[in-house]
């Protein structure tokens, strides 16, 4: 669960280092730089962040007709992982 959050939070942090990493480029070049454009940064943020939704719901596997199997304690005292059966 926390992986998918850490890819979720890159992929809305992405536009933000593109534009400062292209912004630092382009200063030591001697380019003229404008405003930062905050709206358009946070607008490709959130767009990446909802296309990233949508693909998890696209891609993931369907398991409301399987059944789940809850992880076990062994005698040896260790916890195998819960799963889902087919049924």
């Amino acid at each position: 669960m926390l992986r998918t959050y850490l890819i979720r939070a890159a992929l809305a942090a992405t536009p933000f280092v593109v534009w400062f990493a292209w912004s630092a480029w382009a200063r030591r070049s001697g380019r003229q730089m404008g405003a930062t454009p905050w709206a358009w940064l946070a607008a490709a943020a959130g767009a990446l962040f909802g296309l990233s939704l949508m693909a998890s719901a696209l891609f993931h596997t369907d398991n409301r007709n399987d059944r789940y199997i809850p992880g076990e304690v062994g005698p040896d005292g260790r916890v195998s992982a819960g799963r889902f059966e087919k049924p």
